[in-house]
């Protein structure tokens, strides 16, 4: 049952009520708009792996035997025919796998993209857009949250190459576009050698701002709206400075991400580097790691495992969420628009903790429900203490991408938390997670 409804997911429709079949569109001259099918066959499947029995591992081999044809019908012609045994919770990889079509651009159409982070939970989606629409996309990863495995389905593609490389270390390499989006973005993660974490911010940026110098590439760097710190506006506007505390536990990323922005201006008004700056707010889509301890992944996974959902203070700070499809459309926007300015990039629809909590515990319900599964009780919602410095609110004013990208989201988060449910319980499914 749960596979079927991974692969065949409910209508999904948009804010107005409308049907998405497609993401993306045709603006600044760059098209950016694929089918919602072929990005979901590469992350949205309980068939990321065979699961098969050891009885029926000849019987899988034999039909691969018969010739190519088996790998072309379906979803599933472009999927890795890896098997997992559960029997004895081990995988066998395989090589055997066909890509999804991509498309065929002429020459002067195709764009060689960096991308930094690209093995990230952001990175890997971009990838995925990019790589669809026919471009060459070189990803520089450490791997330090990033994963293989997000982007695994395109190495050894002619227009892919994933390098392990740190980007706080010199790179070189011939490109049009530079996304820079390597940084650890999750509090854990970049609270735990928070030196490292300014050394990315600072160091990785300078080095791909004087690639961008060299190769005459447009930058665009993921900014975040942590730079408005605890904000004393509300919503943030672009012109907003921020109210930031410099020495606190989350000043690492916060201050990174501040003096990155000035470097990346700074090489723009000095060295006439073409840059683009994106303040990212709270985003959330499969590939989100389940270990990071940002809200949504938490309460999804606490949820689908039964265990109580835990909210951190008394449940009436806000957040706005903003689902991963419309974040890269936004970015990709800005990459190919003349918008130089800082642009918050993020969703308007806010709500408190303590409603989202119940929100995401009435989809896992609804998705269970749907798939003939009775937990043994009611997930329950708990409440412990508020971690220090954490913002009370936090909503993007999105005026400026929807007048200079003519850019909004589309994805309710109703429709997005679906089918990051649906993405999380495949992977429980099949013994990855």
């Amino acid at each position: 049952m749960a596979k079927k409804s991974s692969e065949q997911p409910t209508q999904t429709l948009d804010k107005n009520g409308q049907e998405i079949k497609s993401v993306g569109f045709q603006r600044f001259g760059f098209d950016c708009e694929v089918s919602l099918d072929a990005l979901r066959s590469l992350y949205l499947r309980s068939h990321y792996v065979v699961s098969v029995s050891e009885s029926q591992v000849q019987e899988l081999d034999a039909k691969e035997e018969e010739g190519r044809g088996y790998l072309t019908q379906g979803p599933n012609a472009y999927q890795s025919k890896s098997i997992f045994h559960p029997d004895t919770q081990s995988i066998s990889y395989t090589t055997l796998s066909r890509f999804a079509p991509v498309k065929l651009l002429p020459p002067s159409s195709r764009k060689r993209v960096l991308v930094t982070g690209g093995a990230g939970f952001v990175g890997s989606h971009l990838v995925d857009r990019l790589m669809l629409l026919g471009h060459e996309v070189t990803v520089l990863d450490n791997f330090f949250t990033g994963s293989k495995t997000t982007v695994s389905h395109w190495v050894g593609h002619p227009n892919f190459e994933l390098v392990r490389h740190d980007v706080v270390e010199p790179f070189m390499i011939e490109c049009d576009q530079i996304y820079h989006l390597a940084c650890p973005a999750s509090p854990p993660h970049y609270q735990f050698n928070a030196v490292k974490t300014i050394k990315t911010s600072f160091i990785g940026t300078l080095n791909m701002l004087g690639l961008a110098k060299r190769t005459k590439a447009r930058f665009l760097i993921s900014s975040t709206s942590e730079v408005y710190g605890d904000p004393e506006v509300h919503p943030q506007p672009e012109d907003y400075w921020g109210h930031v505390n410099p020495i606190g536990p989350r000043a690492c990323y916060d201050e990174g991400k501040r003096v990155a922005e000035t470097l990346t201006y700074g090489f723009h008004h000095q060295d006439g580097v073409d840059v683009r700056v994106a303040r990212i707010f709270n985003t959330y889509g499969p590939r989100m790691n389940p270990h990071d301890g940002r809200v949504v992944s938490n309460f999804i996974v606490q949820a689908l495992r039964g265990e109580d959902m835990t909210v951190y203070g008394d449940g009436t700070q806000t957040r706005s969420f903003q689902y991963i499809h419309d974040l890269i459309d936004g970015l990709i926007a800005l990459m190919n628009s003349d918008e130089s300015r800082p642009v918050n990039i993020g969703n308007g629809d806010e709500f408190t903790i303590g409603e989202f909590a119940e929100l995401v515990r009435e989809i896992v319900e609804k998705v269970q429900e749907e798939d003939g599964i009775k937990p043994a009780r009611r997930v329950q919602i708990v409440y412990k203490p508020i971690p220090t410095d954490d913002p009370q609110k936090r909503r993007p004013d999105t005026t400026r991408a929807k007048n200079s990208l003519g850019w909004q989201p589309r994805w309710s988060v109703r429709m997005g938390l679906e089918e990051m449910v649906r993405y999380y319980k495949a992977k429980m499914s099949e013994g990855s997670m």
